[in-house]
Parts: C-alpha cells; sequence; structure tokens
C-alpha cells in the first residue's frame, strides 16, 4: 500500500470508484482508495440499478445525463460487460398535475440534452403488452436510459482506475483522520499510514462516522428501501423466446413504484410512506452485505396498484424481498464538494440513486479537486446547502419525508412540512397573526404570501384525485385551515400577492428578511483583502453600499455580496440566506492566516425589515430624527439611526426597485421596531408582503439571481454585470479569464423578455428558448412569473448572443406550449431607477 498519495478516496461502492476513476482520468494517478471490506459491500450491492434520467433539478439532471453516457464507454474503454440494458424508461401519467410535471421537466431535458419523448395510451400499450392503460393520460419516455448491474458496473470502475495507475485497497479500514499544518491529511489505516493532499468521502452508510472523525455532523441519514422480486411469469417467458424486446422500466409516479423485467419475472420498487430512518448512528463495525427484515405490510397499497396495472404481477409467487439502506438527505439530492470548514476534504455522499449519480459525480468531484472549479454549476447538490441545523432530529424527520415523496409531484410552489418550523425570527407570530403563508429557507421561516383574515382553499380544489402521490397543499396551518394550493400554474395566492406588490407599488410595505446570510470582516488588512476577492471596488466613503460579486477562477459567479462599511475598517456582507454555510466557508478558505484580517458570522444576531414604498420616507420619517432626505442619505448608502427607542443600520438599498431601506437591527430588537412600523405606518396603509411579491417585483426590475442568473456556467460579463466589474482597479479572483473570455466573444446574453399569450401559466426558470417556428435551441430561461406593475407576463433568459437583440422575437415552451417573447429593455419598470432615487 502506498503510503503517500494526491487524493485518498475512502469507500469502496460505486460512488467511491467512479470518483477514483476520474481523478485517475485526469491525470492524477497517484490516487489511493480504501475500503474496509469488499468492493460494492455496502448499498451497491443491493441496488435494483435503475439509470433514471427524469430529474427535476438542474444539477442532477446533469450528472445523470453523462453517467448514461459514460458507462457506455467505459464497457468499451475496459472491455468488461457493466450489464447495461437500454431498454428504454416510460413514466405514466394519470393526472392532470402529473402532465404538467411531465411537460415542464421535458423543457428543462431539452435544455440539458436529454432526450425526452411523449406516448400515447396506445403507443405504451405497444411498448408494454401487459399493461392496463385504463385511466391513463398518456407517458413520457426516455429511450436512452435503462438498467444497469451495479456490482459490475464498479468492477469495471475499478479496472479502469487500475489501468490509469490508480490502486485499490480493499479489506482495509481507516481508523483516523488527521489534518496537518498544510492543510494536507494523515489517514491512518489498519495496514498502516497515508499522506494525502486531499481525502474523498464517499462512505454511503458510514458517513456519519467519517463525519466524526473530522468532527462534522454530515446531514446524511439512510433510509429503508424495499423492492420486491417475483418469480419468473410464464407469459414473459414465452414473449421472450418468441423474440420479444426486454421490457422497458415502468414507473407509475402517481402509485409512487417502478417495475422492471428482471430474470424472467418482475421488479417492483415502491416508495412507501412511513419507510423508517436506520444507521443513524452507523452500520456495525463488521456490516457486509447487509439487509433488514422486509415488512410487506408498509408496502401493500402499492402492491395491490401494482396488480391492477399490471395483473401478471399479482399472479405468481414472490421470489425476493430486499429491504435495504440507501442513503438520503433532507431535500433527496446528493452532497456533491467540499465540506465546509475543512481545507481539502471532499463529501460524495447522500446518494439516493448513487447507481445513476456516481458517474456523474466522480466527474465533477475529480474537476473540482484537479482544477480548482467544475464545469457544471452545482449548487444544488452543494454539501454546504445544508447548516448546523440539520442535526440528527431534524434528518430523521426530512430525510424520511424525502424518501415518501421521490414520486410525488414535484411543485415548483412546494413547501414541505416535516422538520418546520425550526427557526423563527422573533416577528414569526406577528407575521402569522396578519396571515402570513411561510415557506422555508435554510431552516428560516419566511413569509412567502399573506392570506385574507379566514380564508382557506375550497375543498373542492384540494386531492382531485384518487392516487397514492395526488397531494396537492401543505398540512392545514395554525389556523387549521389549508391556505395554499401547489401548482405548475397560477394557484390560488396569485391575485392575492398581486395586492401585496400595488400595496408596495402606492404605498408602503414591510418585509421580514432575516434569513440573511451576515458575516463581519475587519482588520487592518480588511479592505485590501476585500479588494482582491471582489470584482467590483470597495466604497472608498464609509457608510456608502457596494454590489459585489465573488467570481470563479474562470469568471463566472459563485457569490453576491452587499458590502457596507458600518466601522472604520469594519465590514457588514451580506448575502442570499440560502447560502449562509457556503458563502461563509468560501469566505473563510479565502482569508488570510496572518491576523490581518477576521471574520465573524453574526447572521442570528441581526434581524433585516425592508421598508418599501413611495411612502416609506415619510413612515421612516415619523420614527427617527436622522434625516431621510436624498441630500443627506442618498441611494445606495447606509447609516446607523434610531427607530422610536430602538436603533437600526438603514441601507437606502432593496430588491423590489421602490423607494426603501433595509432596517439591519439587533434581533432582540425586532418586535418593538415591527411594532413601531405598523403603529406608525397605519396612516399609509402600511401592510406586510411577502417573498413571492418581491420576486415578481424583482423581475420587473431585471435583478438577478444566486444560482438562476448567476452561476458559474456564465461569466459575469455574460450575465450582464459590467457596472459591478472592474478590471482596472487591479487583480481580483477570476479577473484574467474574465478579460480573455470576453475578448474570445461571450456564449451567452441576459435578457429580459416579455411574454405573450400566457393565460395562466408563467415561465418559471429552465424552460427551452427556440428560433420561432423552429426546434433550433437558442437558450434558457432562468426565471419567469406575472409583473404586476407592467401587467404583463415576464422571463428573464440567457441566450445565444446573435438572438439578443432588442426587439427580436423568440418562442419559449411553458408547459409543452410555445410562446411568442419578444427581448425587452432591461428592466422594464422604472428603467431609470426614479423611485428607487426619489
Amino acid at each position: 500500500m502506498r503510503d503517500k498519495a494526491r487524493v485518498v478516496v475512502i469507500g469502496g461502492g460505486v460512488v467511491g470508484v467512479a470518483t477514483l476513476y476520474h481523478l485517475a482520468k485526469k491525470g492524477w494517478s497517484d490516487v489511493v482508495l480504501v475500503e474496509r471490506r469488499e468492493l460494492t459491500s455496502g448499498s451497491t450491492w443491493h441496488a435494483a440499478g435503475l439509470l433514471p434520467l427524469f430529474n427535476m433539478s438542474y444539477s442532477v439532471g446533469q450528472i445523470h445525463k453523462y453517467s448514461v453516457r459514460f458507462y457506455q464507454e467505459l464497457a468499451e474503454e475496459t472491455g468488461m460487460d457493466t450489464g447495461f440494458r437500454k431498454v428504454s424508461n416510460v413514466r405514466l401519467a394519470r393526472t392532470r398535475d402529473r402532465w404538467d410535471e411531465y411537460q415542464y421537466y421535458a423543457g428543462v431535458a431539452r435544455t440539458i440534452g436529454v432526450n425526452v419523448v411523449e406516448m400515447t395510451p396506445e403507443e405504451i400499450k405497444e411498448r408494454w403488452p401487459y399493461v392496463d392503460t385504463d385511466g391513463i393520460l398518456g407517458a413520457i419516455a426516455h429511450p436512452d436510459d435503462g438498467y444497469i448491474q451495479p456490482a459490475d458496473l464498479t468492477q469495471a470502475l475499478a479496472r479502469g482506475a487500475r489501468n490509469l495507475g490508480a490502486e485499490i485497497n480493499r479489506y482495509t479500514t481507516v481508523l483516523a483522520l488527521e489534518q496537518q499544518p498544510d492543510h494536507s491529511w494523515l489517514v491512518t489505516t489498519d495496514k498502516g499510514d497515508i499522506h494525502a493532499e486531499h481525502v474523498v468521502s464517499a462512505t454511503g452508510n458510514f458517513v456519519r462516522k467519517t463525519g466524526e472523525m473530522v468532527g462534522l455532523e454530515i446531514p446524511v441519514i439512510p433510509v429503508e428501501h424495499q423492492y420486491i422480486v417475483t418469480e419468473p411469469i410464464p407469459a414473459i417467458q414465452e414473449f421472450r423466446r418468441s423474440g420479444g424486446a426486454e421490457l422497458c422500466v415502468l414507473r407509475e409516479s402517481d402509485s409512487s413504484w417502478y417495475m422492471r423485467e428482471e430474470a424472467g419475472g418482475l421488479l417492483l420498487g415502491p416508495y412507501e410512506k412511513g419507510a423508517p430512518v436506520c444507521y443513524v448512528e452507523g452500520p456495525d463495525p463488521d456490516s457486509e452485505y447487509e439487509l433488514f427484515q422486509e415488512d410487506l405490510d408498509r408496502l401493500m397499497p402499492h402492491v395491490e396498484t401494482a396488480i391492477t396495472r399490471v395483473p401478471y404481477f399479482g399472479e405468481v409467487g414472490v421470489k425476493k424481498v430486499y429491504n435495504g439502506a440507501i442513503a438520503y438527505t433532507p431535500d433527496g439530492s446528493p452532497m456533491v464538494g467540499p465540506a465546509w470548514d475543512l481545507k481539502n476534504f471532499w463529501l460524495n455522499e447522500g446518494h439516493s440513486f448513487g447507481v445513476t449519480a456516481a458517474g456523474g459525480a466522480g466527474w465533477q468531484l475529480a474537476e473540482w479537486i484537479v482544477e480548482g472549479e467544475p464545469s457544471l454549476d452545482l449548487t444544488g447538490v452543494d454539501p454546504r446547502r445544508f447548516g448546523p441545523y440539520a442535526s440528527r432530529g431534524y434528518l430523521k424527520a426530512k430525510n424520511e419525508e424525502a424518501y415518501a415523496n421521490v414520486f410525488t409531484m414535484h411543485y415548483p410552489d412546494e413547501e414541505r412540512a416535516a422538520g418546520r418550523p425550526l427557526k423563527t425570527a422573533p416577528c414569526y407570530s406577528r407575521m402569522a397573526d396578519l396571515g402570513a403563508v411561510f415557506g422555508s429557507v435554510y431552516g428560516w421561516e419566511r413569509p412567502n404570501w399573506f392570506a385574507p383574515a379566514g380564508y382557506e382553499v375550497p375543498a373542492e380544489e384540494l386531492d382531485l384525485d384518487d392516487t397514492l402521490t395526488g397531494h396537492n397543499h401543505p398540512p392545514a396551518d395554525h389556523t387549521g385551515k389549508i391556505r395554499e394550493r401547489w401548482s405548475f400554474r397560477r394557484s390560488n395566492y396569485f391575485p392575492f400577492v398581486g395586492e401585496e406588490v400595488k400595496n408596495v407599488t402606492n404605498g408602503v410595505g414591510v418585509l421580514d428578511m432575516s434569513a440573511f446570510a451576515k458575516i463581519e470582516v475587519w482588520g487592518p488588512g480588511a479592505r485590501a483583502w476585500l479588494e482582491t476577492i471582489f470584482a467590483n471596488r470597495i466604497p472608498k466613503k464609509r457608510g456608502r453600499i457596494a454590489l459585489c460579486h465573488l467570481l470563479t477562477p474562470s469568471g463566472g459567479v459563485r457569490s453576491e455580496f452587499t458590502v457596507y462599511e458600518w466601522a472604520k475598517d469594519r465590514f457588514y456582507l451580506v448575502s442570499a440566506g440560502a447560502y449562509e454555510r457556503h458563502d461563509h466557508d468560501v469566505l473563510m478558505k479565502l482569508a488570510p492566516m496572518d491576523g490581518t484580517v477576521r471574520l465573524r458570522p453574526i447572521t442570528t444576531q441581526m434581524g433585516v425589515l425592508v421598508v418599501a414604498g413611495p411612502r416609506s420616507r415619510e413612515l421612516l420619517q415619523k420614527l427617527t430624527d436622522a434625516d431621510l432626505s436624498n441630500a443627506a442619505f442618498p441611494w445606495l448608502s447606509g447609516r446607523f439611526v434610531n427607530i422610536g427607542i430602538a436603533q437600526a443600520h438603514a441601507l437606502r438599498v432593496n430588491f423590489v426597485g421602490e423607494l426603501g431601506w433595509e432596517l439591519h437591527h439587533p434581533i432582540e430588537m425586532q418586535n418593538t421596531i415591527f411594532d413601531l412600523l405598523m403603529q406608525a405606518g397605519e396612516e399609509f396603509g402600511i401592510k406586510p408582503f411577502g417573498i413571492r411579491a418581491m420576486d415578481t417585483m424583482r423581475l420587473e426590475k431585471s435583478y438577478r439571481l444566486i444560482p438562476r442568473e448567476l452561476s458559474i456556467e456564465y461569466t459575469a460579463y455574460e450575465s450582464g454585470l459590467e457596472r459591478f466589474v472592474h478590471p482596472n482597479k487591479g487583480q481580483f479572483i477570476g479577473r484574467d479569464q474574465l478579460v480573455e473570455a470576453r475578448e474570445k466573444g461571450d456564449r451567452w446574453t441576459f435578457v429580459t423578455m416579455e411574454v405573450a399569450g400566457v393565460t395562466d401559466a408563467d415561465a418559471r426558470g429552465s424552460e427551452p428558448i427556440f428560433k420561432p417556428g423552429t426546434d433550433e435551441l437558442v437558450g434558457r430561461a432562468t426565471s419567469g412569473g406575472y409583473g404586476w406593475r407592467l401587467d404583463t407576463s415576464l422571463a428573464l433568459a440567457m441566450v445565444r448572443p446573435e438572438e439578443a437583440d432588442l426587439g427580436g422575437e423568440l418562442e419559449i415552451q411553458i408547459l409543452g406550449e410555445r410562446k411568442r417573447v419578444t427581448i425587452i429593455e432591461e428592466s422594464p419598470f422604472d428603467p431609470n431607477n426614479e423611485r428607487l432615487r426619489g
């Protein structure tokens, strides 16, 4: 066994071996994998081996696409049969909402190059002769996917890695991991020590024990997953003997199961409610090829629907029931990328679809380690998307919820209920009393919109079908009422959001943004350091505000911060609440180690209330003796002011495009400030507004969001950030590559578009954009919605530069329908910022 390596990969399942292979493929041949038992002895061995391309996540969809293609190439490269069978995959739809989901997904798939075809009930019957199509509206199919043999795939990856110079050590247990002063790692095993520059954890069910070794609570806990294999079915055997093609993988999403042919019989895999987490503290040290006792009672509702859909399934006996552990995270997506707080420690964990994701995840993680960044925007799988709130009790609730919802409809406005409420700002109960319908971000409760007193969704609009997964609303809230119905189209909250926008536009509104991520940076080297990491200039005059972007080495946008010097050489940085751990971890790892720069996360110490609208100055002037006039308090500036008996840093900036201030205050003063605002604002008609109103208003201002319009996949110039980027100020991260990319020519251009012909479904983001009357893809929407102040449907998008001319017309596909779009001026509402500066 080598005693030195550039990378040690821990874990010999398909994910770990795929990571090893791709590191070696990138030219790092001095890499080592250690596995405590035999390769595939964890979850890999009992995996059903399906390769579903379907995924609503842009990040995961790209990863799955790569895997399916790569596995075929791997078989040719190594000469080993991986058992890949391209039998296709058919997803049935029984309801209109399900068909909307498939139509939305088909658009996402088109933008990432995944082939999706629609099928009629008659075509389904041709492909699956044994299926009863009664009640089926149609289906979508992926002609390019199917299934694979996980153990054979892993062995092929192992051969490929060894051929490239990598080393694999089986029956080698990691006993300790210790980081050295130079940020390298000492990996202690029962066969000796290995000194490594990097460590990759791909330990699957053992991940929480691995985390303990390095002091991390990694938010992964496995859930039990069962599948049933039947005895051979004579009709299927005869069909195959007579030359019939192998049956495709069949998924009835509305009954929450998949089915495929297996050795002349059928394999059924339900995703049921009530499946418990397991290995909460990790498996037994001697665990190998382990299964749990089956529990068929949990599966019976799904078994019954399977027999109805495929009667042959109920005509033979059960050959085997597998019940094994599958790793899960709170949102069901894996964790691929750097760990927080530790340098050179990487995670490839939490894979609930590990066989499908292994190739793509290994590819992207290897890029990240070797080249310093991945080529795909992996925001959706970045391990730092969860914070310290995701502890064991939270994970039990959320991971079981994620498992039970694998096949439920993934509505774009869905807010799942498990593990909530967890983190609440002091004004939470006040907002609730005013009708807040809450969403959750990074564990925080935030008002999405406000329902009128006594409002509830009419019963006839709820759960409109008899399917196992047809739940189109959250549970009743604290009022005992169900106040939201989810949809891919304009839903019940649509007009109420419009009223919130109108109130802000004509009067004044208040928004809770306490979930913003906040960090203080100070020290004699603070200003100089910030200049070297951000593309924008740091204001020289104290009290001025700058919007600053942290770029990737290649010039893409990694993070966005509001920067405000609130005391001499002390800077207050605010960024998106959803990316608190990510943003703060990036800053911490970039900070110099010589003591000239200090950083202190203060998110939970500071609350934020946004006061916006043309009457906001009048309101605030009633509560403070500070001069709020334009001359004394211009746009993009901040001051420490009193708010009645309380205090706040008032920043004259907001994300809605109206006159207004963000009040950043000691969080213990929040309710005092909130009550003062509501009392003083009564004469101006003050009302609270929510995140959905804010989002529609930011669309009308063409404001960009991470990771939609701002992404590592688009340069800062492609995202239209010229006014925030200053290459002539000196070196900053990504500067030279950004300039070089601009000289070569932009690949994309950010545009704002007006969408014509919309009746009940606006763009949401990820919809494909075409040349009119053709199937030529020229871009993708990044965001969309209805602009209430403009009375029109809008979309923000990235399109090819040659298609970005003002007044140019293109087509966007929304839920399967083509709509004409016209490229309009940026910031169509108040383009000269007269209201902001007013």
